[in-house]
């Protein structure tokens, strides 16, 4: 993965490009732990040669893996990064799009480039918290907390 600041303020704009190979959760993940993010937005588009997405399942608050074991388009990738205790996590959602067309969407769980990923990365000089909510299970962004 290559990054570049683009912008240093009032926001950080950073440019991160991610290679032939590279997983990309993981890839975040380690970039937002490394660069202590704190809050940030984080907007994509590329190709995934494989995917896993996740549907919350409400009923028994897990994840419902959904494979994707194909060459496919990311037509979006929206997420942020925000404090989960002291740590950061990076939350992410997915539209990508087969060869015939057709859509398929939901959390991103983990991906694999091919050839290329493109994000441009914009952190906030404040930071958000994720608290644990009581009826979802999940952690979720409070404003305030």
């Amino acid at each position: 993965m290559k990054a570049k600041v683009l912008n240093d303020a009032p926001e950080r704009t950073i440019a991160l490009v991610l290679d032939r190979g590279d997983e990309v959760m993981s890839s975040l993940q380690r970039f937002a732990t490394e660069h202590s993010l704190t809050a940030s937005r984080v907007t994509a588009i590329g190709a995934f040669e494989s995917a896993v997405l996740g549907y919350f399942n409400w009923d028994s608050k897990e994840y419902e893996r959904i494979p994707i074991d194909e060459q496919v388009e990311v037509l979006s990738l929206v997420g942020d990064i925000a404090l989960d205790g002291d740590q950061p996590k990076v939350h992410a959602h997915v539209v990508l799009g087969r060869r015939n067309g057709q859509a398929m969407g939901g959390h991103l769980l983990e991906a694999r480039v091919r050839p290329t990923l493109e994000l441009m990365l914009v952190e906030s000089p404040a930071h958000l918290k994720r608290v644990c909510d009581p009826v979802s299970g999940i952690p979720l962004i409070r404003i305030g907390a």
